[in-house]
């Protein structure tokens, strides 16, 4: 199932590659959606440095989600969230759940628009499931996108200065 999500920030490309590539501000995030518990790693990425490796390894309450994700997901689910920044505009991204049949894959980017940002996340998601797997695909990508809307909340804050 392919899923796209594009958040806008009022700042320049520069601004939200140091905010995305923050431990701070994503250990903000995760307290923000929830999370059990969250590791945030980041370094350098590439000959010159410039990107940035962004490793979120978080445990995650499964409260809420139907009957048939708890019993494969359990009352909480690990997942590895990777971004691998090759420039600040351009990367890629997987989310795994370790043991689990689902997994996440695609490109970030950020695109600078006048005085804004798009930060655009582009995902293909995938359940190893038979019979179920479309539906699961579709809460997985609710999922994130309800992750990803917790993160540009807390991001327009961080911008304006909400540390």
């Amino acid at each position: 199932m392919r899923f796209q999500h594009t958040t806008t920030y009022d700042a320049s490309v520069e601004d939200v590659f140091a905010m995305l590539t923050d431990t701070a501000w994503r250990e903000k995030v995760g307290v923000a959606q929830g999370v059990v518990s969250s590791t945030v790693t980041v370094t350098p990425e590439g000959a010159d440095g410039a990107g940035r490796r962004v490793v979120i390894d978080q445990v995650q309450n499964t409260a809420g989600l139907p009957a048939i994700a708890k019993r494969i997901a359990g009352d909480t689910t690990r997942a590895v969230v990777t971004e691998v920044w090759a420039s600040p505009t351009t990367g890629t991204i997987e989310i795994v759940a370790p043991g689990k049949p689902t997994k996440a894959t695609g490109t970030v980017s950020l695109v600078e628009d006048g005085p804004t940002t798009r930060h655009v996340t582009d995902l293909e998601v995938t359940v190893k499931v038979p019979v179920i797997a479309g539906k699961l695909e579709k809460l997985m990508a609710d999922n994130i996108q309800k992750g990803l809307e917790i993160e540009e909340a807390v991001g327009a804050a961080w911008l304006e200065g909400e540390r």
